[in-house]
């Protein structure tokens, strides 16, 4: 038996609570190819969390801020490194003496 990752929405887990208040756990659960244990925790959390509990665990972040945050973090490693280099310059020509030959 192969395992399929699936999504449910938050408003589909609150049906397949509602089924599986109506028609039982198991049977449900054998329905939607789902663990009970999973519907049990499904349940738990709406009640404690209310609608709420059923949205996902996580923070799904949109790839076009993860790419502008990459982007932001590459350019300040840029600028610093730019000062960085700026003050290095600036620290030899305050250690060397300017020559002046003459003509």
């Amino acid at each position: 038996m192969s395992r399929v990752n699936r999504k449910f929405s938050p408003e589909e887990r609150l049906s397949i609570l509602q089924e599986a208040e109506r028609e039982g756990a198991v049977e449900t659960s054998r329905k939607y190819n789902l663990s009970p244990s999973l519907i049990s925790k499904w349940k738990e959390r709406y009640l404690t969390k209310g609608a709420a509990g059923l949205k996902p665990q996580y923070n799904r972040v949109d790839p076009q801020v993860r790419a502008l945050e990459e982007e932001n973090e590459r350019l300040k490693r840029i600028i610093a490194r730019q000062a960085l280099e700026l003050e290095v310059k600036g620290e030899l020509l305050k250690k060397t003496p300017i020559q002046i030959k003459p003509r």
